[in-house]
């Protein structure tokens, strides 16, 4: 992904994992990368060699959250070892989820650019 930083305006990548839901894709937003995503700005991503644009939407609702994690799973089983809420068993445990909710966390749902 490629960004403008919010502080220094200068051009940024940053790798992010993502899983495939129909036409969008889905982030977990650990870190601060995600403090540079702008509501309704969007955004260059390197997708299977290719730069796509997508905007980005913050989810940030513990049902839709939780909800979204299960969905990643399914195709990321990985997912469990970069997610510290979550088990390696994939029990979600849901008061850590909701303090990672309160201090920033939040699944980024990329809308893609119609090819």
């Amino acid at each position: 992904m490629y960004f403008t930083g919010r502080k220094t305006g200068r051009p940024c990548r940053q790798p992010v994992s993502y899983v495939r839901d129909g036409d969008v894709l889905l982030t977990p937003g650990g870190g601060k990368w995600k403090l540079n995503l702008r509501p309704g700005e969007p955004v260059m991503i390197r997708l299977r060699g290719r730069d796509v644009t997508a905007w980005p939407d913050l989810v940030r609702g513990s049902d839709e959250v939780d909800r979204l994690l299960r969905q990643m799973m399914v195709q990321n089983p990985r997912l469990t070892s970069f997610v510290p809420f979550i088990g390696s068993d994939g029990v979600i445990d849901r008061a850590k989820m909701q303090a990672a909710l309160e201090h920033g966390f939040c699944i980024v749902r990329w809308r893609l650019a119609p090819p």
